[in-house]
């Protein structure tokens, strides 16, 4: 069983820098897991502790029932994919593949048959008398994910493994590392910035920021119901729009009206409810670009529409992205691509009742 658990896991480095603040989180057997945030939030550092390359400076990490903390990377059966490929140039691909076995004094007939096995999985059969100085950017990522993967481990890791791709190349090696996962139901970590990766490929995506861990689920449970405001902004391209208004009550109806006064409009009964419950004098109205309806001109239904300005519009092939001012908020929507708005024209934008999102102003967390 090669499930890995994090209890209480902190790193600081030197001078007092927190990398890594009471990480708890479990990696099912088997699972496939993405660590994903911005540069900095101490996604790395967490997958160098699991690998061992870092010391943990609290806390504890098991992989299966076994306390990793004091055993060195060689003890652990956990193999790295590196972001920069490290592969040694005066090497043949097959010498690469098979160095570390080499290292471990296995026998050759064994060392030939992994390193065949894991060419044939990974497609590189026909380079495997190459030097990596002949080949191009995605035949070395496959190189370097046979290097680790030929090794068996327990648990499969990798740091920004596509990041020195072009699209193309991404997109390609997105499906064979879903596909090998596929196979061989290894537990495997990806660190990655790139939400797309992380969608394409784990089964569950756990965001960290400032080396928090801010929510742990699939895809849709974070893109859909996002437990703070920060994991809002980061899920979702384009990203969320954020503004803030107070709550009213008129008639006995909960709603909200801007901050700065440029609109007003009741918020649907349950939504309502929850905002009059906390008596909050400000909240962030937060909605998706493609959860705003567009229009020329007022639509007559029961949705809140605001009235805006045309600032910029773009048109993307599949869709169009409009940039509206909203008094003195910047409002970003995705329109069908058969619109056209021409730049300082009056739009009415429709927001989706059942897609706003309201968080806490000061803590920004889900209402």
């Amino acid at each position: 069983m090669a499930e890995v658990r994090i209890e209480h896991l902190y790193k600081t480095y030197k001078g007092g820098v927190e990398a890594v603040k009471d990480l708890n989180l479990t990696i099912k057997d088997g699972e496939f897991l993405a660590l994903l945030g911005p540069s900095g939030c101490g996604k790395t550092s967490t997958l160098r502790m699991i690998v061992g390359l870092e010391a943990i400076t609290k806390g504890d990490l098991y992989i299966g029932n076994h306390r990793m903390n004091d055993l060195e990377p060689s003890e652990r059966n956990t193999a790295l994919a590196f972001e920069s490929y490290a592969l040694y140039p005066p090497l043949t691909v097959f010498d690469n593949i098979a160095f570390c076995l080499r290292a471990r004094k296995m026998d050759s007939a064994e060392i030939k048959r992994r390193v065949m096995d894991v060419a044939r999985i990974l497609e590189i059969e026909n380079i495997l008398g190459s030097r990596p100085v002949e080949l191009g950017g995605g035949q070395k990522q496959r190189i370097s994910l046979a290097r680790a993967l030929v090794r068996d481990p327990d648990v499969f890791l990798m740091d920004e493994p596509l990041s020195h791709l072009d699209a193309a190349q991404r997109a390609h090696m997105r499906v064979e590392l879903k596909r090998l996962h596929a196979e061989s139901r290894r537990t495997t970590v990806l660190v990655t910035h790139d939400q797309l990766e992380a969608v394409a490929m784990a089964e569950r995506v756990a965001v960290m920021n400032l080396g928090v861990l801010q929510q742990v689920g699939t895809f849709d449970e974070i893109y859909n119901h996002p437990v703070n405001e920060f994991v809002a902004g980061f899920i979702g391209e384009p990203p969320m729009n954020f503004l803030s208004c107070e709550p009213i009550s008129e008639d006995g109806t909960v709603g909200l009206r801007a901050a700065d006064g440029s609109f007003k409009f009741n918020l649907p009964a349950e939504l309502g409810s929850k905002v009059a419950a906390q008596n909050l004098k400000q909240v962030k109205l937060g909605i998706r670009p493609i959860d705003v309806i567009a229009k020329h001109a007022a639509a007559q239904n029961s949705e809140p529409e605001v009235q805006g300005r045309v600032f910029t519009y773009e048109s993307l092939g599949e869709e169009g992205q409009l940039a509206a001012k909203v008094g003195s908020y910047d409002v970003l929507i995705v329109t069908p691509p058969s619109d056209a708005y021409d730049a300082e024209k009056p739009v009415w934008l429709g927001l989706r009742s059942d897609r706003i999102h309201l968080f806490h102003a000061d803590t920004g967390v889900a209402l």
